[in-house]
């Protein structure tokens, strides 16, 4: 069931969203070679428990995983790690690609947003591809508009990212946000238009893109949790909160003083 959020409700997850952008902007200044994921997660915590939030992925545990909660603040996938990378001690190296996902509670509301960066100035192919998923997220989140169908968003994301030459990953897809940070409805990154629910006010979403350079295929690590491309190639992941209101769509998770809008 899709549950719409009151005016109310889309504040206070605002409020949780600009905390999340605030963590990650902190995260992408200081993701340079030399630090390692671990400090990056710690640094995140502490920023999100100074900001009056909870970490909202430390200790989450989904029902399909049997091995354990998540032991982190940030996912942090790195190179051909696509989703739930688990932090660790490995320094970041020049040419990285380093996607990062969080999210936040705040008074009962939760805020969810990733972002990909290239650690220092090289490996174009990397700023290439996170160049044309961040492109991707946007153009899902233009028709994030009433009156609209959810499978417009999947297709707009898929469009961008295959024009481009990359791949959509299938196994993995964006939800619905609001007292819980999974609720319906799932939302593919590929598909046909106009398909699916009508969009509506009140709507709030998680438009996800992960795209691959090569193959869509993934894999999960024996941990089940860090999901990988399957032939070893790049991939990169942009995430966005988005509500959907009568003037079209509202990003939550945009940095404050910011436009919440595209």
């Amino acid at each position: 069931m899709i549950v719409l959020k009151s005016r109310r409700e889309i504040e206070k997850m605002r409020v949780a969203g600009r905390l999340v952008a605030d963590v990650l902007a902190a995260v992408a200044d200081a993701a340079v070679a030399g630090v390692t994921t671990e400090e990056l997660d710690e640094r995140a915590e502490e920023r999100i428990r100074n900001g009056g939030g909870i970490p909202a992925f430390k200790h989450y545990q989904p029902d399909f995983i049997r091995c354990g909660p998540f032991p982190a603040t940030l996912c942090t996938s790195v190179n051909s790690e696509v989703v739930h990378g688990i932090p660790d001690g490995r320094p970041l190296e020049e040419g990285d690609l380093l996607s990062v996902d969080t999210g936040a509670q705040v008074d009962g509301y939760f805020g969810d947003a990733a972002i990909t960066v290239v650690i220092g100035d090289g490996n174009i192919e990397a700023r290439l591809l996170a160049d044309a998923t961040r492109r991707a997220l946007e153009a899902g989140i233009r028709v994030c508009r009433p009156g609209n169908h959810l499978s417009d968003i999947s297709h707009a994301v898929q469009e961008l990212a295959e024009s481009e030459g990359y791949s959509v990953v299938r196994r993995f897809v964006g939800h619905g946000i609001g007292t819980s940070m999974h609720e319906d409805p799932p939302i593919p990154n590929y598909g046909e238009p106009g398909k699916g629910p009508v969009l509506k006010p009140g709507m709030v979403l998680a438009v996800e893109p992960m795209v691959n350079a090569g193959t869509w295929e993934v894999e999960a690590s024996p941990d089940y949790w860090r999901v990988c491309t399957r032939d070893g190639d790049l991939s990169a992941h942009f995430e966005h909160t988005i509500a959907i209101t009568e003037s079209g769509p509202d990003v939550l998770t945009a940095a404050e003083g910011l436009s919440g809008s595209l």
